[in-house]
């Protein structure tokens, strides 16, 4: 760890420019990832730890908005962990300390243990991922350590996709589309010849440093070029389950579980099973709650427009008996309970009963789904009088038994 105690800006920046930390991450704004109070740097690198000195010069020093890591964590296999730690920490090379210090960088949590070596499917460390079942486990790690540092709202995360194999490098972007906010960012590193795949290269130095090149030339690496390009990504974290933003879905059940999001609705209901089939997944519901999604399934499907609720006083007799049509199916066996709900309903529904009801099936829904419950939920119209009906087509709703 760098535990110099320095001035918290680079000496190339303005005091100007740089934005106040937050004191309450929910008041820092996402559009100002280095306003947050913990600037979380990650990598994904192979046999050239250099991309991470690299990195951190070029958010520190090349950008408008300079952003300082406070921590900065490394994914990588057992032969990228042992060049990382020799190359930036030991005494002979100590890459990362030198960097700091000659940029006066204030201190970042960086050292051995923060250099995490990827497992295979039997928990055994990787020394390369060379078959598909290296490939899923080391997608499942890259996929966990995005949503852990993701799931911080105090944090902004930056990852670099420069290092390791291009798998490592498209599993960390798309774990970032995946599970990434507003204030997370992506980037590339990019070297400038012939300074690029040099292993003596590390960062541009302040003062003259004479580099031998790969062709026995000789280059000054004050004079090396490195940019940071910034890679937009679309963040799919608003259509992802509760579950699988706090849970340890793998790689794929999370590719899933956006796919669902993203494509039509299509919604299946088995009245005597009290199952329906929305969002892809299969899920039980009580009898109160699929009744009443069956109603306006049916009513959908017919073409039949929004229904107003029944009223708060006067029981409706209409609604009871739209309701008790489904029930009677998904009550199977039970008589006792559909003759109890039949003796409430003899007189009408009235909206305090209609209003459980729907409140019942909306929390069955969201619990189960998710934001993508949206899709399956009675709408109201969005203005008075309220009228009650689901948002699908008739095309996407099917009855099954």
């Amino acid at each position: 760890m760098n535990k110099r105690k320095t001035n918290p800006t680079s000496p190339n920046v303005a005091p100007s420019q740089m934005s106040p930390l937050c004191i309450d991450a929910d008041a820092c704004n996402p559009r100002i990832p280095h306003s947050y109070p913990r600037r979380v740097l990650l990598a994904v690198s192979g046999l050239s730890p250099q991309i991470v000195t690299e990195t951190i010069y070029a958010l520190t020093q090349t950008q408008g908005s300079p952003w300082f890591p406070t921590e900065i964590h490394i994914l990588t296999t057992t032969a990228g962990e042992q060049r990382a730690r020799l190359s930036l920490f030991s005494k002979d090379k100590n890459w990362f300390a030198k960097l700091c210090a000659e940029y006066d960088l204030p201190p970042i949590h960086f050292d051995a243990d923060n250099i995490h070596i990827l497992h295979g499917s039997q928990g055994e460390p990787l020394e390369d991922i060379r078959s598909v079942a290296d490939n899923s486990a080391a997608a499942d790690a890259i996929t966990a350590k995005v949503r852990e540092l993701c799931a911080d709202p105090a944090s902004a995360v930056h990852v670099s996709i420069a290092g390791g194999r291009k798998s490592m490098g498209f599993y960390v972007g798309y774990a970032l589309s995946l599970y990434g906010r507003s204030q997370d960012r992506l980037s590339h590193v990019l070297v400038s010849d012939p300074y690029e795949h040099n292993l003596d290269f590390f960062y541009p130095t302040r003062q003259s440093c004479v580099l031998e090149t790969r062709d026995g030339g000789m280059v000054d690496m004050k004079d090396a070029k490195v940019t940071l390009a910034n890679i937009p990504f679309v963040s799919l974290r608003s259509g992802l389950p509760q579950k699988l933003l706090h849970g340890n879905a793998s790689f794929n059940e999370t590719v899933e579980a956006a796919r669902e999001a993203l494509a039509p609705p299509k919604l299946q209901i088995n009245l005597r099973e009290r199952y329906v089939v929305a969002g892809g997944k299969t899920l039980k519901l009580a009898p109160t709650a699929i009744a009443m999604l069956a109603v306006f399934a049916r009513r959908t499907k017919a073409g039949q427009g929004a229904v107003p609720a029944p009223n708060k006083e006067v029981p409706d007799l209409e609604w009871a008996q739209w309701y008790l049509a489904e029930y009677r199916i998904c009550s199977g066996g039970e008589w006792a309970s559909a003759e109890a709900t039949q003796r409430t309903l003899a007189k009408g529904m009235d909206g305090r009963w209609f209003s459980t009801a729907l409140t019942r099936l909306h929390q069955e829904l969201r619990k189960a789904l998710g934001p993508v419950a949206t899709n399956y939920c009675v709408h109201d119209g969005g203005k008075r009088p309220r009228r009650y009906s689901l948002q699908l087509d008739a095309s996407a709703i099917q009855f099954i038994s």
